[in-house]
């Protein structure tokens, strides 16, 4: 994977009430930590980190340049997201050194197409590899071409680039095939759901009735005014 250039500016203002204001100046608030050192942070162009991660994955190496004149390589090691406004939050980087081999989660793509009448089942969508800092794969690929119902994919059966060494159990699954359900089968459960459905709807409706029998009846207003009264009676 390319390194991707990105310029930084360093962070002052630390706190919820900082951390806010560097979003809202369009910048990411990010610390650099690793190799012993005290931790940097930093602030990072939002829409510049934004566009390397949709391009290079969650896995990109950064060349960072701060502007007081510190230079480095970096890996994202934890992103946190909003997941409403879908905008990034604060990152974790850790630092690297070319050559320096390190463990990251590498996302898992399947390829090719299972037996007929199959459905896939994904246990693990990423895997822990060791690899070259400046040499992470953005993906890896495990092929499920042909494979009939009963057929387990594992770490062992996913493809590992060349300077890539699993650090994953190599009996960890990571997808099932199975066999699709019948139109018999799926015939079968309706029944099953539409009773499911009218006894929840008859639920509902015995408890929307017995609840609008007490309003009419009126008895929570009429026990408070009897209190009331007993109450006045007393003093």
């Amino acid at each position: 994977m390319s390194e991707v250039k990105i310029s930084a500016e360093p962070r002052t203002e630390f706190g919820k009430g900082g951390a806010r204001r560097t979003r809202r100046a369009g910048m990411v608030p990010a610390v650099l930590y690793g190799h012993g050192e005290k931790p940097k942070h930093i602030a990072l162009p939002a829409r510049e980190f934004a566009a390397a991660i949709r391009k290079g994955g969650a896995n990109q190496l950064f060349a960072i340049e701060v502007n007081d004149g510190t230079q480095v390589l970096a890996l994202p090691k934890a992103i946190q997201r909003d997941p409403i406004k879908d905008t990034f939050e604060h990152v974790d980087l850790l630092l690297v050194r070319r050559g320096e081999k390190v463990t990251v989660e590498v996302p898992v793509q399947l390829t090719g197409e299972a037996a007929k009448d199959t459905l896939i089942v994904h246990d693990h969508d990423t895997l822990s590899v060791t690899a070259d800092a400046t040499k992470v794969p953005d993906h890896l690929e495990a092929s499920i071409e042909g494979a009939e119902a009963g057929t387990q994919i594992t770490a062992a059966d996913v493809e590992l680039p060349a300077g890539v060494e699993l650090a994953a159990d190599s009996e960890l699954p990571v997808a099932s095939v199975t066999a699709a359900p019948t139109a018999e089968e799926l015939e079968a459960t309706l029944p099953e759901i539409e009773t499911a459905d009218e006894e929840t709807e008859e639920g509902v409706g015995e408890e929307t009735a017995e609840s609008s029998e007490g309003a009419e009846t009126g008895e929570p207003a009429a026990a408070g005014g009897e209190e009331s009264a007993e109450a006045k009676t007393e003093a």
